[in-house]
């Protein structure tokens, strides 16, 4: 369980850095749109929807086994039960923030490729207003409305980087969250290590007492 844990992580902060390298312009982006691309084609949509629903499963049986444990009466929940407990809340949490995280490189690479798209349109609507202007065209209505077009555009491109600007600032707030959430799981390993430790001094106690009632019933059989 704690390599799955250890896993979760690496995968999660993995999407992070993924995410920051959408954000900003660098040559790198350009390499990380290309094999995103590239993945959406072919049998790579149903292979992430694949391993997405195998984790979505996975997240939902441990919510399930979380309740299960958290349903029965407190004195019927010995250390191992609230090791469990612990571990399988760490991990539900992971793989929920890996799912949120992939959504959010889905979206941000959707997002990117429209604007792309709505800056090309832009600049060749552009070259044919400078052809009108030049008085390669004289018409006055094709002119009009390929300036209402450009106008379209341009609220369309604002919009676009509205939303690209709040999913900055989520993925932000989500990177400064899952900093919290590194510092709480450290905190329940090491409550792990001690609930460990205290099973085993337990488990040694009892096999003590053992030892004695059954060497205690051999004398009174002699």
């Amino acid at each position: 369980m704690l390599a799955q844990a250890q896993l979760l992580f690496s995968v999660a902060f993995g999407e992070m850095a993924v995410i920051l390298l959408l954000l900003f312009k660098t040559p790198l982006r350009k390499l990380l749109i290309l094999s995103l691309d590239r993945a959406k084609r072919g049998r790579g949509p149903l292979v992430v929807k694949s391993v997405a629903a195998t984790v979505f499963v996975l997240m939902i049986y441990t919510v399930y086994s979380v309740k299960e444990i958290q349903s029965r009466p407190l004195e019927s929940i010995n250390p191992t039960d609230q090791v469990l407990l612990a571990q399988q809340i760490l991990q539900a949490s992971l793989m929920g923030f890996v799912l949120f995280l992939s959504l959010m490189i889905d979206r941000l690479h959707h997002y990117i490729r429209e604007l792309r798209l709505l800056r090309k349109a832009m600049e060749a609507a552009k070259k044919h207003d400078r052809g009108f202007d030049n008085g390669k065209n004289g018409s006055v209505e094709e002119v009009n409305s390929l300036k209402e077009e450009i106008a379209s555009l341009k609220s369309k491109i604002k919009k676009l980087e509205s939303e690209c600007e709040a999913k900055g600032e989520e993925v932000k707030a989500q990177k400064d969250n899952s900093e919290s959430f590194k510092g709480q799981s450290e905190k329940l390993l090491l409550e792990y290590g001690q609930l460990l430790e205290e099973n085993q001094h337990l488990r040694s106690q009892l096999h003590a007492l053992d030892e004695n009632l059954s060497h205690s019933n051999g004398k009174k059989n002699t």
